[in-house]
């Protein structure tokens, strides 16, 4: 499916996209939209199209699959993102990486900011980056504050895995993508992750791929 024309007014490319049946096309790493930052959401779509719209953003990522997915991957520039997170993951990942589930969430005109000094590490992936994942080392713990979509104030502090998704969505809202944060030698391809780099934590690959991790 073509994406919408980007000249057209913000709701009629949203109408176009929602026309088609199924999930939206993910835009892929290469496209100026992922590059750039986002329009502050401030009823650019009235409450039935968001609605509809979010409900899109939902069946997109749980299709891809994907535990979040920002505007801009289905070329929409404004500043939203869905994230949700069964965490089908062993007890040992889980510890390690503190992912825990996380309920479906809408997140509207989001920001965050460290809350301690301490940064965690670990593989990290993108939709919109297919076939590959590297280890990005990011706050563990960040307050973020924003909107739901029924307007309602977000000021809530995330810690571990969650806390590496609202970053990782909101960085796709400022035209920052994953890699832009990575340690580029940990690049691997999803086969290279499945043979070598399944460990909880990227101890191992670091010392094999000669790069550091934070202390």
């Amino acid at each position: 499916m073509a994406l919408p024309n980007e000249r057209a007014p913000l709701a009629e490319r949203v109408e176009q996209l929602l026309a088609a049946e199924g999930p939206l096309p993910i835009v892929a790493a290469g496209d100026p939209v992922l590059r750039r930052p986002t329009e502050r959401f401030d009823g650019q779509l009235d409450p039935a199209l968001l609605s509809r719209f979010v409900e899109a953003l939902r069946a997109t990522m749980h299709a891809a699959p994907g535990v979040g997915l920002a505007a801009p991957q289905v070329g929409v520039g404004l500043r939203i993102a869905v994230i949700e997170d069964p965490a089908p993951v062993p007890e040992d990942v889980r510890l390690v990486r503190g992912r825990v589930p996380q309920p479906f969430r809408v997140l509207v005109n989001p920001s965050y900011e460290p809350v301690r000094g301490d940064r965690a590490a670990f593989f990290e992936g993108c939709l919109s980056v297919p076939g590959y994942q590297a280890v990005v080392a990011r706050p563990a713990e960040v307050r973020l504050t924003g909107e739901d979509e029924h307007g309602h104030a977000v000021d809530e502090v995330f810690t571990g895995w969650p806390a590496r998704i609202v970053q990782h969505e909101t960085d796709h809202l400022d035209g920052v993508l994953y890699l832009d944060r990575a340690e580029l030698r940990s690049l691997s391809s999803n086969q290279a992750m499945a043979e070598r780099w399944a460990q909880p934590a990227p101890g191992e690959a670091a010392r094999a791929l000669g790069f550091e991790l934070p202390h």
